[in-house]
């Protein structure tokens, strides 16, 4: 990632990496086929779309065109760097008969001329498209009948999930809790994510976090021009009864404010703006995250003064989310919950009891979020250097152990023995019933299908880290070699989503399949050597390297050479 401390607006910057999207690749390669007649990508601005047809079209003969505000109203002004000067739809149709593949960006902004192109290249079924449209926004009536009316598939892209975005922003050395809140901000749109990153680089409010080689953002968002281009035209639809209600939500946050504070009437048209979200508990926020910044931002000191809220008002809010994260982790249950205050606070730099960060530390850990673990403990002693718990905590999430054999909690030091595949040792020790004893059971039994089912369990209850060493575990006593395939592959897609993390239960999982050649292949090819540096290196021919990559990629579950670093990678002090 490039950026400019000086200029960041305008010096220009190497694209990022295409990060996960593996699935929506292969599809949309997919509608590459002979006999296929293309597919559609639709989903918000900025989310993506251009870079993945991009990745599935690159290397392939294709065309290109591109809609634009400025030609919507021009007839055939898309097509016109592959049409004749002076052309009728007929024609243009005989003109790009021989295009096998036609990219269509940002299909939205076509003229109807254009689009009514689009859609008869679509009826004659010649030309595959690859069509990107965005959502919320009016398409011509020619370009969304080629979903509506089923000419062409639809592919509805999500937000990139946090643990790719996590990956998308390695190179910047973010601190996971910076990272997390980075994803919540951008809500998926990767072009202001990038933004965003610039911004905070380029105005030096990216601190070191000491050992770690990281850096964290703390504090308010530096409002850049293009960040207020974003943030402009939702807010300044408002008037002043509207404004005064947004502010007064944006001072009271992560809380709500009291709801005789509010109008009724002012907080239904805002609702109906989209700028406001109400909760099934009644509870009222303000419908995008960055929208609290920009109007703290604007508003004067008097009226921030008058506006923010006394500084133990969160108090109470977050001893209630430390009593929940307690209560889930003694019933077993590390899925998700809210924890709206505590999330606030660290990412305005205010401390946070030792407690509550060693609260929040235990059920990153528990679910296989050791970065964040991590995190929230060093958040816990920058208000209490000496508190235990928030140590131990750090010593577990950072340096590799046994399974996790020095964890306080007498059940899960106990399920540390299963976790190193010696079920025996916690016989007796583990609450009976639960899902960590059905994988004990599974495992002194050798049962692979049984183990499968115990991950699956785990994954239910948030225990991700979990479920990925008991398919690995699965993986070995599987008979049939199709269903250890399986528990691999879903052993490594969880072990993904815990920023792949290696533990002894994992080790050797990722190139224990392979041939001793595809190892070595396999690994040359994730430290970025192309197929040719690699053949000459092993003194193979290229089309060997090749077939070996291809055979290795069925193996592995994946069709991505960018997914094999992360694959292959088990970086220092990742062990749990």
């Amino acid at each position: 990632m490039r950026t400019d401390a000086q200029n960041p607006r305008t010096t220009p910057q190497a694209p990022w990496p295409f990060t996960g999207r593996a699935d929506e690749l292969e599809l949309v390669r997919g509608a590459l086929t002979a006999g296929r007649p293309g597919v559609v990508v639709t989903g918000p601005a900025g989310h993506g779309k251009t870079r993945l047809i991009t990745e599935a079209v690159r290397g392939t003969d294709h065309a290109r065109v591109t809609g634009t505000p400025e030609a919507r109203d021009l007839p055939l002004a898309a097509f016109a760097h592959l049409l004749p000067d002076t052309v009728s739809l007929p024609r243009a149709l005989r003109s790009l008969s021989g295009v096998r593949v036609l990219v269509v960006d940002d299909a939205q902004l076509l003229d109807d001329t254009s689009a009514a192109l689009v859609h008869q290249l679509a009826l004659r079924g010649r030309t595959r498209l690859v069509v990107a449209a965005a959502d919320g926004e009016p398409a011509p009536a020619a370009v969304s009948r080629l979903w509506t009316g089923e000419l062409l598939p639809r592919l509805t892209l999500d937000p990139l999930s946090h643990e790719d975005t996590a990956r998308l922003l390695a190179g910047a050395r973010l601190e996971p809790l910076t990272v997390r809140r980075l994803h919540h901000s951008c809500r998926g749109d990767l072009r202001l994510l990038r933004e965003l990153v610039t911004a905070l680089t380029g105005s030096g409010r990216l601190t070191p976090v000491p050992g770690t080689g990281e850096r964290a953002w703390r504090g308010p968002l530096p409002l850049t021009p293009a960040v207020r281009e974003r943030l402009a035209p939702a807010l300044e639809r408002s008037g002043p009864g509207e404004r005064e209600a947004l502010e007064r939500l944006a001072f009271a946050e992560p809380l709500s404010p009291a709801s005789d504070e509010l109008e009724p009437d002012v907080l239904e048209r805002l609702e109906a703006d989209g700028l406001i979200h109400v909760d099934d508990h009644g509870g009222v926020g303000l419908a995008h995250p960055l929208h609290g910044t920009a109007l703290r931002a604007r508003a004067g000191r008097l009226r921030a003064r008058r506006l923010t809220p006394a500084a133990d008002t969160h108090a109470p809010a977050l001893a209630a989310e430390q009593r929940t994260l307690a209560e889930r982790m003694a019933r077993l249950d590390v899925r998700p919950v809210p924890t709206p205050v505590g999330d606030w606070l660290v990412a305005q730099g205010s401390v946070v009891p030792a407690g509550y960060a060693a609260a929040r530390a235990r059920f990153a850990r528990l679910r296989g979020e050791l970065g964040e673990a991590a995190a929230w403990a060093r958040e816990g002693l920058r208000e209490a250097p000496s508190d235990s718990a928030c140590r131990t905590e750090l010593q577990l999430a950072e340096r590799p152990s046994d399974g996790g054999q020095g964890d306080p909690d007498e059940v899960h030091a106990a399920y540390a023995a299963v976790r190193l595949g010696a079920p025996e040792r916690a016989v007796g020790r583990l609450p009976a019933g639960s899902v960590l004893a059905r994988h004990a059971d599974a495992l002194a039994r050798g049962d692979g299908t049984a183990l499968d089912g115990a991950a699956e369990a785990l994954a239910e209850r948030g225990f991700l880290l979990y479920a990925a060493e008991a398919r690995a575990q699965a993986v070995r006593v599987h008979r049939d070699p199709r269903a250890a395939r399986r528990s691999r592959s879903r052993a490594l897609a969880l072990a993904r989503r815990c920023a792949g993390v290696r533990t002894p239960a994992l080790a050797g999982l990722v190139l224990g399949d392979l041939t001793a050649r595809q190892q070595q292949i396999v690994t040359l090819a994730a430290a970025g050597l192309s197929n040719r540096e690699i053949a000459e290196r092993l003194t193979l021919s290229v089309r060997t390297v090749g077939n070996h990559l291809y055979s290795a990629y069925t193996r592995l579950g994946t069709g991505d050479r960018s997914a094999l670093p992360a694959l292959v990678d088990a970086p220092e002090g990742a062990m749990a």
